[in-house]
């Protein structure tokens, strides 16, 4: 698949349940949600039929994302699905970590090939505040079951936050460094209804590699180096330690390679995160449209793929991030 902007498509993230164990501030903040009825949540059938079809069309690499996944039941026949589907060819998860000790290897052997975990803080009592629950531990213990069960990859996260974490960036690359970890940060996105983002807690990934810097020497740009996301690479001088920046807000070519469509858990297509577009194909599908009758609509839907996102242009989301998937 390619758009008119010349975008090749051939990344589909797949959020596969809206519910999540924890309360982050910048993706469902506060107690209050209404969870989709389990009719109104793509079940394990149609997600296999929508990801083949998208794998006729060149999706080779998939991710599966929330809410957080591991809440789903029976979550590794979800996935062990989609692994085996032809054309599927890297396959990975993006979770809070916090029931990776009990899922880990049954992910792994199921065709997991890869993990980003979110990790904002070491501190334990930010963490707690920033997601509004206290499983700092149980997301450390969930980090060692990852490395013990073997993913290829495994990625943290960390979203930068003006005023809460900027003393918490050492410890973070000094805890992946010690476990051979890749480490990102990434900027705060106005990807909630409540408002979040701000002067005040808005950091630029600018601003946090010169923080780094004054810590670790001058960082060593790595251009040459890529994952399927829009991150940019940096080593750490004088060590093997390679750290990403991801910044939406502040890199004006942001979206220049962008290769991803989403699938929400309710069955709708969004040709992008940073757009209030999205289009219901959970609806065509359970009236009966055919395989190529969808083939047709992810076609359509990637015709409408923006040129780029809308977060400089005082965006509006229509839906709570954890409604959309990370």
């Amino acid at each position: 698949m390619e758009d008119r902007h010349g975008h090749r498509i051939s990344y589909l993230r797949v959020s596969i349940t809206d519910r999540c164990n924890e309360r982050c501030a910048y993706c469902m903040p506060g107690e209050l949600h209404e969870w989709l009825p389990r009719e109104g949540v793509l079940t394990f059938e149609e997600t296999w039929r929508l990801v083949s079809i998208a794998a006729s069309l060149g999706v080779s690499k998939v991710r599966i994302t929330g809410g957080e996944p591991l809440t789903r039941r029976d979550v590794v026949d979800l996935v062990r699905g989609v692994a085996n589907i032809d054309g599927i060819h890297d396959l990975g998860l993006s979770t809070n970590a916090t029931l990776l000790p009990k899922f880990a290897r049954d992910l792994r052997e199921a065709g997991v090939r890869s993990v980003n975990i979110s990790l904002d803080t070491l501190d334990r009592q930010f963490y707690a505040r920033i997601t509004g629950r206290d499983f700092l531990p149980q997301v450390l213990d969930g980090i060692q079951s990852a490395i013990d069960a073997g993913f290829e990859q495994i990625k943290l996260n960390c979203v930068l936050m003006r005023g809460h974490n900027e003393d918490q960036f050492a410890a973070l690359i000094e805890f992946a460094g010690e476990r051979g970890l890749m480490l990102r940060f990434i900027e705060l996105m106005p990807v909630t209804t409540t408002e979040v983002l701000s002067d005040e807690n808005f950091m630029s990934i600018l601003h946090a590699r010169r923080a780094i810097e004054k810590e670790f020497g001058e960082l060593i740009p790595e251009p040459g180096f890529r994952t399927n996301g829009p991150a940019s690479y940096y080593q750490i001088p004088n060590r093997n330690q390679r750290i990403g920046f991801i910044g939406a807000l502040t890199n004006l070519h942001f979206c220049e390679d962008c290769n991803k469509l989403r699938l929400t858990c309710d069955g709708k297509l969004r040709p992008c995160l940073g757009s209030a577009l999205e289009f219901d194909i959970l609806t065509p599908m359970r009236a009966g449209a055919s395989d190529d009758e969808l083939r047709q609509f992810f076609l359509d839907v990637v015709d409408r793929k923006p040129l780029q996102h809308d977060f400089r242009d005082n965006y509006q989301p229509n839906r709570r991030m954890i409604a959309i998937g990370g």
